[in-house]
This record gives structure tokens, C-alpha cells and sequence, in this order.
């Protein structure tokens, strides 16, 4: 039901097929996160018109609102939110450790506070394994611990517990319909990641997810711990790459083996005025744009690109009309789904290490006014 077909390699770079109960997967492959199922200012119509055949929802945030157990008698997360597509739920550990208060972690699990209103909650292996049972989605991730990056004994202990819950995790999971993947962690230690990779593959799951990354620590270091997971994980599964979703770090991790990207940064930036391009990212509010008739860019498909002029985005975003967020939302979902598609046609055609170096020396190499 989950299997994965290694169409090509080139170098690091890998194209492939991911096959899910919603439908063939294309990889490389961006999803956006619709966090609260809910792809933020935009219908399921509009993101699958920009691109998307891959949503993200989370765990942490549906478990609290509406709760995991009315989703389920809604019929699942595909029928609550009318996505058709194939799905992924992360293991809300990350916000567990980062949003919730007063955590009190051990070795059975995490006792925290919900951001929302203070309720005291518990989250274990076998919870979260239940919660995203009942959520539904296609992939679904083992729970696990993400430490602070540079902290060497926080990352020894936390590495110990998310392996530790990995087996638990494949000990209750009961839904044959869903591909569970274990999380890589490690902070930036190659030594540690290397244990966690090593670990991660030695389970035999549909897939494997590499966390901790993007979460305080530079470029330059992702993209050396991807470089040392890379050869350890088998060649027959997907990786995928959580919470990374900028235009270089798609570049950057095609070439070192990624499969699967996800990030709230199309909507985020949209929502704060930001469009991406191939070439650098424009602040949209800005004055010089007031009477710019061009297109978000003009080499762009979209339907934003092909209807809208940047002077009539201006226009709305002054007015703080709620449209503005979703015009921008659809471009720049579509420009990252559409470079992941670039991404696999350049390994397919055996010249990943070109595209990437013409799209390194171009991209935010001008200044905004240029683009």
C-alpha cells in the first residue's frame, strides 16, 4: 500500500513515487500545512489549484480543537476538511515543546500545559499514536522529543527517549491504511545523527522523517547533518525533511536526498505581505509597488500571476482586505510546488547539479527594486 519507486537518482537528488490510500505522490514534493485542517485563507479548491497534492496537519493543535475524537466521527480528517489528496499529521512534539508551558518531560512521556487555555494535558507514544489514528491522515510520524540544537547532553538524553518511543509507538499502532515514520533527531552533531539515522532505518518503516532541523541553527549546518544522514537511510524509503520549506532549502535538500518538504512559510509570508520568486522575495506594501502593473512574476502560472497586477495586491493590502492574504497564499504555494516539480524534472533528466547552480546564482542576488 506504501511503497515507494525510486524512478531516478542523480548524485544525492532522488525522483519518486510514494503511493498512499489517497492517491500516488510525486517526489520531491512540497506540502502546505494546514494546521487546524485549515489551509490558512485558502478553500481545498484553491490549494489543489496551486499545486498542492500534499497537506500537513497537526496533531497537537487538532487534539485540543475540535479534539482528535470528533474529527473521527466527522469520517476523517479527508472528509472533515473536503481534501481528497493525500495527508501527513506530525507527532506535535514540536509544539509540544515549544508552545505548550510548565513541561515536565520523562520517560514515559510529557505532562505540559495547553497554550490555550492552561489545561493540563499528557502526552505519551501510545496518546499520540490514538489522536492520529483517529485524525486519519495517510502518514503519521512516531512521537519524539526535539532538544535545543547545540545542547550536546540535552540531545544525548532526548535522542535515548525518541528512540524509546519510536519502538512503543510501532508497538500499539493498530491502522494498516496509514504509514507511520520514525524522526531522525540529533541536533548538530553528526555523531548522534548518525546514530539516529542508523536506529530510524533499522525499524523497517514506509518511511523516515528527519527532525530538529530549522529550528535555531544555520543553513550551513542543515544542510551538513542532511549530508550525514543521507547515506545511512535506505534508498527504497522516502525522507522527509519537517518544518523546511524555503525556496534555497528545497534546492539545497533535493540535492542532499530529501523526498518531502512541508512549511507554513507560503502562508505565513502572505499573510504578512511577502510574495516568493525564483529570484528573491518582495514586500508587496511597499510604495514603489503602488503603481507596478506587472505580475507578482511574470514567468509565473498561477492564477494570482495571470489575473492581478502587484499595484492591485498593494491596493489591497493597504485596505486590509482579507483577499490579499489569499492571492498571495495561491502564488507562493504555487511557486514552491512548482520549483519541487522543476526539482524532480532536473533528476529525471540527469542535470540536478545545473539547476541547482543556476538557481543559486540568481536567486536573491538583486535588489527588490530589480525584481
Amino acid at each position: 500500500m506504501f511503497e515507494f519507486e525510486l524512478k531516478a537518482t542523480d548524485r544525492r537528488g532522488r525522483a519518486g513515487v510514494f503511493h498512499t490510500p489517497h492517491g500516488p505522490l510525486e517526489t520531491p514534493v512540497f506540502a502546505p500545512v494546514g494546521t487546524l485542517a485549515s489551509v490558512k485563507a485558502l478553500t481545498p479548491e484553491q490549494v489543489r489549484a496551486a499545486g498542492a497534492t500534499l497537506v500537513l496537519a497537526n496533531t497537537y493543535h487538532l487534539h485540543l480543537r475540535p479534539g482528535d475524537e470528533r474529527v473521527k466521527a466527522m469520517g476523517g480528517v479527508h472528509q472533515f476538511m473536503a481534501w481528497d489528496g493525500p495527508m501527513l499529521t506530525d507527532s506535535g512534539g514540536f509544539q509540544v515543546f515549544s508552545l505548550s508551558e510548565r513541561r515536565v518531560i520523562d520517560d514515559e512521556g510529557v505532562t505540559f500545559r495547553s497554550h490555550l487555555d492552561g489545561a493540563e494535558l499528557r502526552f505519551t507514544p501510545e496518546k499520540v499514536i490514538a489522536i492520529q489514528e483517529n485524525i486519519g491522515a495517510d502518514i503519521i510520524m512516531a512521537f519524539d522529543e526535539c532538544a535545543p540544537p547545540y545542547d550536546r547532553s540535552y540531545n544525548e538524553q532526548a535522542l535515548k527517549r525518541t528512540h524509546a518511543w519510536l519502538e512503543r509507538c510501532i508497538a500499539v499502532k493498530s491502522r494498516q491504511d496509514q504509514a507511520l515514520f520514525g524522526i531522525v533527531q540529533g541536533g548538530v552533531f553528526p555523531d548522534l545523527r548518525s546514530e539516529s539515522a542508523d536506529f530510524i532505518a533499522s525499524k523497517d518503516l514506509p518511511g523516515i522523517a528527519i527532525g530538529g532541523l530549522s529550528v535555531g541553527e544555520t543553513k550551513q549546518e542543515m544542510a551538513a547533518m542532511l549530508e550525514v544522514v543521507d547515506p545511512r537511510l535506505p534508498v527504497d524509503k522516502p525522507r522527509y525533511l519537517m518544518g523546511v520549506g524555503s525556496p534555497e532549502d528545497l534546492v539545497e535538500g533535493v540535492a542532499r536526498g530529501v523526498d518531502i518538504f512541508d512549511c507554513v512559510l507560503p502562508t505565513r509570508m502572505a499573510r504578512n505581505h511577502a510574495a516568493l520568486t525564483r529570484l528573491g522575495r518582495l514586500n508587496l506594501r511597499n510604495l514603489p509597488y503602488a503603481d507596478d502593473k506587472r505580475p507578482i512574476d511574470p514567468s509565473c502560472s498561477c492564477y494570482t500571476c495571470q489575473t492581478f497586477s502587484r499595484a492591485y495586491l498593494r491596493h489591497l493590502i493597504v485596505a486590509r482586505e482579507m483577499l490579499s492574504a489569499t492571492l498571495i497564499s495561491i502564488h507562493n504555494i504555487h511557486t514552491l510546488t512548482e520549483l519541487a516539480k522543476d526539482l524532480r524534472r532536473a533528476v529525471l533528466a540527469g542535470r540536478l547539479e545545473a539547476f541547482a547552480n543556476e538557481f543559486r546564482a540568481s536567486y536573491q542576488k538583486h535588489r527588490p527594486s530589480e525584481l
